[in-house]
């Protein structure tokens, strides 16, 4: 838990890691407020991501997830999720670098494909995942694994588990920073 200033605490990994849950989890644990860029770059566009990425393009998206994601990171002090791509932006990585460099917590929840696969569902909903999703989804992690892993400041296994054990974990993670016991998941 962390006293620098914006989220208490960020969350990132691939689609179907449980951000948004786990994230819902953690501020009704904490008794803080929860933000999810995803609905802010919906409120933004007046519509919804597949929308966005079919009418306005990739680029047009990920320019709003940018926004949403500095926003995010500048005006909110509770739980923040991210949207599983946000972190491939080179800005986003410098923004969520200074974050972490400043004491703020980054926490990569990370999922097998395995358990991804039933949280997903694999539907339209997912733009980046059309066509084989399974395929699209590994590559998608092949892509975004290294990132995840340099930015976070734990990382937590899904697997699994539900929200509020994913929440418990990441306590249990946090403690055994704070006590400086050595390297956490």
């Amino acid at each position: 838990m962390t006293a620098v200033p914006g989220p208490h605490i960020v969350l990132v990994g691939p689609p179907g890691s449980g951000k948004s849950t786990v994230a819902l989890a953690l501020g009704e644990r904490w008794q803080l407020a929860v933000r999810d860029t995803d609905s802010d770059v919906e409120a933004t566009a007046g519509k919804a991501i597949t929308e966005i990425f079919v009418e306005d393009g990739e680029p047009a998206f990920r320019a709003l997830e940018r926004d949403a994601v500095r926003v995010a990171l500048e005006e909110h002090d509770g739980v923040l999720a991210l949207g599983g791509g946000a972190v491939l932006d080179g800005s986003t990585q410098e923004l969520l670098a200074a974050y972490g460099a400043g004491g703020g917590t980054i926490v990569f929840l990370d999922v097998s494909l395995a358990h991804a696969a039933p949280r997903v569902g694999f539907n339209q909903a997912r733009p980046l995942l059309l066509g084989n999703p399974r395929a699209q989804w590994q590559a998608l992690m092949e892509a975004r694994r290294p990132v995840y892993e340099r930015l976070a400041t734990v990382r937590v296994l899904t697997d699994g588990h539900r929200p509020a054990d994913v929440a418990e974990l990441i306590e249990q993670e946090l403690a055994v920073l704070r006590r400086g016991e050595g390297t956490p998941s």
